[in-house]
């Protein structure tokens, strides 16, 4: 039997989470069954749990979980991976369980050098802010003001952006400033007059925005620098009127980016030009403390969950 922490009900995550126990999942062709060692914890698992999703009763009990990380336990016919094979897994569903089963396709070899934990929470964020860089076409002449450059998806977009020579401003709490400065960011503090402090960092007129935190203010700043189609947003998505780029992965443009993104995004983590912070490890019997952390304030990072 492979355990699984599913929501049996939609609400606070200490009253509905549960682990339950499941059959073996087998490989069938063009599929592996991954032993997961650790997986990710994003915003959207813990929207899901809460109802903010839907709260339709025939999902339950719902399987959670969009990113992992381990080892091929089982491969079936028509794949090129094997038993042993240490593979990161994005896109998946049910993802917090002791084995899973997906299609080969999904399963992405861990480059030496990548610790399983970190490859764990990589992807989800990863490939959304590799495909904000590549939707702006970012260059080596760009100045772009990152909105939220300390989040999960931000500080990969700022180094991505860096990366590819392009200035980078970002917004951010005063106490993520220095990491932002280590990411190769001008760091901004988002509270008071922030088109002011914006001018006052950039060196030139901005000419890209990323957001990844939606707010009205970040929104209007954003428009008074530059023109709608260079302001990409992962999060505005009441703004859409103003004529801004939303991103959910849902385009086929957006889709093949992401695609793209997973091989460098796991060799950057290789060759420590990502960095994946690690907020906390929970196992699943005590995944409702994570649950509750992250929909709280808490640390910069990820937050982990193991079986």
């Amino acid at each position: 039997m492979t355990r699984r922490l599913v929501a049996t009900d939609y609400g606070s995550p200490a009253q509905v989470l549960s682990v339950i126990d499941a059959d073996d999942p087998v490989a069938g062709d063009g599929h592996v069954v991954v032993a997961v060692a650790a997986a990710g914890l994003n915003p959207f698992d813990v929207k899901r749990v809460q109802g903010v999703m839907s709260t339709d009763p025939n999902a339950l009990p719902l399987a959670i979980g969009g990113e992992a990380a381990g080892t091929v336990a089982q491969a079936g016919p028509g794949t090129d991976l094997v038993v042993g094979d240490r593979v990161a897994v994005y896109p998946v569903s049910g993802a917090f369980a002791e084995q899973i089963v997906v299609d080969a396709a999904a399963a992405h070899p861990i480059p030496d050098g990548a610790s399983t934990e970190a490859a764990a929470g990589l992807l989800l964020a990863g490939v959304t802010a590799y495909d904000t860089v590549a939707t702006l076409d970012i260059g080596a002449d760009d100045v772009v003001l990152v909105h939220g450059g300390s989040g999960a998806v931000g500080s990969i977009a700022v180094v991505l952006a860096a990366a590819r020579g392009a200035t980078v401003i970002a917004t951010a709490s005063q106490a993520n400033h220095d990491h932002l400065r280590d990411l190769g960011a001008v760091p901004v503090a988002y509270d008071g007059d922030l088109a002011a402090a914006v001018a006052d960092a950039s060196p030139g007129a901005i000419t890209a925005v990323i957001d990844t935190v939606g707010t009205d203010v970040a929104i209007d700043v954003s428009l008074q620098s530059v023109s709608p189609d260079r302001i990409v947003s992962i999060a505005a998505w009441g703004r859409g009127d103003d004529g801004i780029v939303l991103l959910n992965g849902s385009s086929e443009s957006s889709r093949a980016n992401r695609r793209a993104a997973v091989a460098p995004l796991l060799d950057a983590l290789a060759d420590g030009q990502i960095t994946v912070d690690i907020a906390g490890t929970f196992s699943f019997d005590d995944a409702a403390q994570a649950f509750d952390a992250l929909d709280g304030r808490h640390p910069r990072g990820k937050y982990i969950l193991t079986p």
